[in-house]
């Protein structure tokens, strides 16, 4: 899958990875190929990878303080549900992120939280082929998966 294609299928979210959203988009994925639901699984994963970053990672949850005000990070699952918020916010936006990255600050909302679309080519798969999704990704969207994007990490 181009990753034309890939946020063509993304636009149908609107911007928002809600339930009905993903589902929305894993049954218009669910009427391609298999091999089309695999390159998409493999583009997302690979979009999320990318975005797996210390800058990212690092910025504090936008709308949530810890005790005595002080700023409350981000823990894994919400860095990578804020990733895929990015992510479903579109191409223009996924994009954005690398240049300002003030611009990834909104998606750290604890009222952003795109976690639905990590299961959208599970559904898709599901739906098509009538079996359980059982494909690993070339990329990890673990946070803290890319280490040139985690430098210290490496050590």
């Amino acid at each position: 899958m181009t990753w034309a294609d890939f946020w063509a299928l993304i636009a149908i979210l609107e911007g928002q990875a809600t339930q009905v959203n993903c589902e929305r988009l894993a049954e218009e994925l669910s009427r391609r190929s298999v091999p089309d639901i695999v390159g998409f699984a493999e583009r997302h994963a690979e979009a999320l990878y990318r975005l797996d970053q210390e800058r990212f990672g690092t910025l504090p949850v936008v709308d949530l303080t810890a005790r005595y005000g002080s700023p409350f990070p981000q823990s894994d699952d919400g860095f990578l549900y804020a990733r895929c918020a990015v992510v479903a916010a579109g191409r223009d936006v996924w994009e954005s992120v690398f240049f300002d990255v003030d611009k990834f600050v909104p998606y750290t909302s604890t009222e952003r939280d795109g976690e639905w679309l990590l299961y959208v080519p599970d559904k898709a798969y599901e739906l098509a082929v009538g079996e359980e999704w059982d494909h690993l990704t070339r990329y990890s969207f673990e946070s803290c998966s890319n280490l040139d994007g985690w430098p210290h990490l490496r050590d």
